[in-house]
């Protein structure tokens, strides 16, 4: 059995005068089941606020025209109550306060890592929908993937992953029963350019089976080998 707990989809707004960045953090935020849409500017951003009704902001400081602050500004000054996790480059105790003590949620400076921002999005999700918030939960079999605590278990037992270890096992549960072939797994874990070999997913296919095979309950192996395509994550009945 494959089971998703979803809520419907988190608007996401992303504002960064730096297109590569905004794209970057819209893309990730749509892997995750998310809606985003990207701003450039202040005024493009109150726009698209006013449009879109987001569930999130993602802010950056310096925008041509209306900065950042006046973006949160003008946002409260009309009502919304809208989280807004700020992502600059300013990275000043000062500005931090400010942003804070202004409305703001959060506050991360750049350079950034992308899982950093998504967990932070999701903590201030949590915390301002409160007991509504639902937790996106991946299962297959008796493999369960907390995404918001990214806590994994087989059975009973809690599994030890690596960053890489866990991204590979989301990109196969979320597909499951779907085979993917290496080059897709490379294309959707080490992403951006990544000029690895195939081998690399070869070993950390392997450190997946040993984990997830390897528990007290004695499971059936998950993740199994399509000679000539690639891997796939289901049980064995399927």
């Amino acid at each position: 059995m494959q089971h998703y707990e979803r809520v419907e989809k988190v608007r996401l707004l992303v504002v960064d005068d730096d297109p590569p960045i905004a794209d970057l953090v819209a893309t990730v935020a749509r892997y995750e089941g998310w809606e985003a849409v990207t701003a450039y500017s202040g005024e493009d951003a109150l726009k698209r606020a006013a449009e879109f009704h987001p569930d999130i902001v993602v802010l950056d400081l310096m925008l041509p025209g209306v900065d950042g602050f006046g973006v949160l500004d003008r946002l409260r000054a009309s009502g919304t109550m809208v989280p807004v996790v700020f992502l600059t480059a300013r990275d000043g105790v000062a500005d931090r306060v400010a942003g804070l003590t202004r409305g703001g949620d959060d506050y991360l400076v750049k350079p950034f890592a992308v899982e950093e921002l998504m967990a932070r999005l999701r903590t201030v999700l949590r915390r301002s929908a409160g007991p509504a918030f639902q937790r996106s939960v991946l299962q297959v079999g008796d493999l369960t993937m907390d995404e918001d605590t990214r806590e994994v278990r087989r059975g009973e037992n809690a599994l030890s992953l690596t960053p890489t270890e866990y991204e590979v096992l989301r990109y196969l549960m979320r597909k499951s029963p779907t085979v993917l072939t290496k080059a897709q797994i490379l294309d959707h874990v080490w992403e951006y350019g990544f000029g690895g070999r195939s081998n690399v997913v070869e070993l950390v296919i392997s450190r997946l089976r040993r984990k997830l095979d390897e528990t007290d309950d004695g499971g059936a192996p998950l993740i199994h080998t399509v000679r000539g395509f690639g891997y796939v994550l289901r049980q064995a009945s399927e």
